[in-house]
């Protein structure tokens, strides 16, 4: 009987570990094996194929920013056949431009380190354009080695790098927002900005005076679709460059919320990019609200060749894949952060819309002007007339430029004053001193 019950014990681990066939067993399991192996492959590739278009896919738009535009030639100067006094590595990198160290042979890095680069010649910035180490910047070259033509990626604005080499030049950091890029007096640089002109009803002169008074880390996506250039206070339209990681699980993106993650880039891959694909939204059918697209029929963009819609998916699942990132070590204090993090979901009432982990609503994450206590201006360019409530897991990665949509607040802490005033809080000054170390560790957790 013992061994009788050995025996049965023994079959039965040795079934529980797969080394026995059950009946009906190894074929389901095989078939779902082959499954997961799927999935599994499935997600390295989407992966790999999303932070390729990420970084390096302009989806056509050379077409406007060098064949329109003429921006490349700008870039390379008179003495290289262009115009102007050309771009250098040092203008580049103070227009915000960052150079992708992995990009660059060991020799450059070297002679950079000495000092050897003249990086006040813009035919190192050729050079740099044709090792492709500029991010979100596509250089396309003639045989003789001079531009025809230049291209943008989502890389521009959503990218940074690490400094590890010299400030702007270091590994890739994709995801975090560039707070330093001057957006509009990169665009400012083109030879012929006729085809905002044109679209705005305005002269060159003033769409350059409007792309100058953006500032740096700023970027006015709907200056296309309702042509307001500036606020009723006189000060830029244009809103701060948010980051492009963390969202995983996050509903609507922007700062007004168009719509989720894939949206947004089909928008700015087709409207804002000026790639060739195609692109739906009737909502930008609404001439009294957006004047400029109505009349340009945004809302209903078609190209014969779509170099956007195949890209989509990867895309989506590359940023959805981007971790906000951990503060670094020594950056907040970790006793205040703790008790700063009870007072978060207490007595602040910060998580009643910014529910942790995501710290945005698991849902609708959208307020009216006047549950926030702000101004409507900015909402009031979007379909919903309302302000997102932002993801704040990486705050630290973009205090560069202040905090809300348009750098309002210049600090945490007058965020945190804004709401214990809005809300009648009552918070003491430690109160507030502590909210403001959690806010800087998260996401804090891996």
């Amino acid at each position: 009987m013992t061994y009788r019950i050995l025996g049965f014990v023994f079959l039965l681990a040795c079934a529980a570990a797969g080394l026995l066939a059950l009946p009906g067993r190894t074929a389901s399991r095989s078939a779902l094996d082959r499954f997961d192996q799927t999935a599994a492959e499935s997600a390295v590739e989407k992966f790999e194929q999303g932070r390729h278009v990420f970084r390096f896919d302009t989806f056509g738009d050379e077409a406007f920013w060098g064949d329109s535009l003429r921006l490349h030639q700008a870039i390379e100067g008179s003495k290289l056949g262009g115009v102007g006094v050309g771009v250098s590595p040092n203008t580049a990198l103070a227009v915000g431009l960052k150079v992708d160290l992995d990009a660059l042979p060991e020799s450059l890095i070297q002679e950079l380190k000495n000092g050897q680069v003249d990086v006040n010649d813009p035919g190192v910035t050729l050079s740099l354009l044709k090792l492709n180490s500029v991010l979100g910047v596509t250089g396309f070259f003639k045989q003789d080695g001079t531009l025809k033509s230049v291209g943008i990626q989502c890389a521009l604005c959503h990218s940074s790098v690490d400094n590890s080499l010299a400030p702007g030049i270091g590994h890739r950091l994709d995801g975090f927002a560039n707070r330093d890029l001057n957006v509009g007096r990169i665009i400012a640089l083109a030879p012929n900005t006729q085809p905002f002109a044109d679209l705005l009803g305005v002269d060159q002169a003033t769409v350059r005076t409007v792309l100058q008074s953006w500032g740096p880390g700023h970027f006015d996506a709907e200056l296309a679709l309702d042509g307001k250039a500036f606020r009723p206070d006189g000060k830029t339209s244009a809103v701060l460059i948010p980051p492009a990681f963390g969202l995983a699980g996050v509903n609507l993106h922007t700062w007004t919320g168009w719509g989720s993650v894939t949206y947004w880039n089909a928008f700015v891959a087709n409207l804002e990019m000026h790639g060739k694909g195609n692109f739906y939204d009737p909502r930008l059918d609404n001439a009294s609200q957006f004047p400029v697209a109505a009349k340009a029929g945004f809302g209903h963009v078609t190209n014969s060749v779509d170099r956007i819609t195949p890209k989509l998916a990867a895309l989506h699942f590359y940023q959805l894949a981007l971790p906000a990132p951990n503060p670094p070590q020594g950056s907040f204090d970790w006793g205040a952060a703790k008790r700063g993090q009870k007072i978060f979901n207490g007595t602040a009432k910060c998580a009643t819309c910014h529910v942790p982990p995501l710290y945005t609503e698991p849902g609708w994450n959208l307020h009216t002007p006047q549950e926030v206590c702000v101004d409507s201006f900015q909402a009031d360019r979007s379909p919903d007339h309302r302000y997102r409530t932002s993801p704040l897991a990486g705050l630290w990665t973009h205090t560069k430029g202040g905090f809300y949509h348009d750098g309002r607040f210049s600090t945490l802490r007058e965020v945190v004053n804004h709401y214990d005033g809005c809300f009648n809080l009552g918070l003491s000054e430690q109160d507030k001193a502590d909210v403001v170390e959690f806010l800087k560790s998260i996401p804090g957790n891996r």
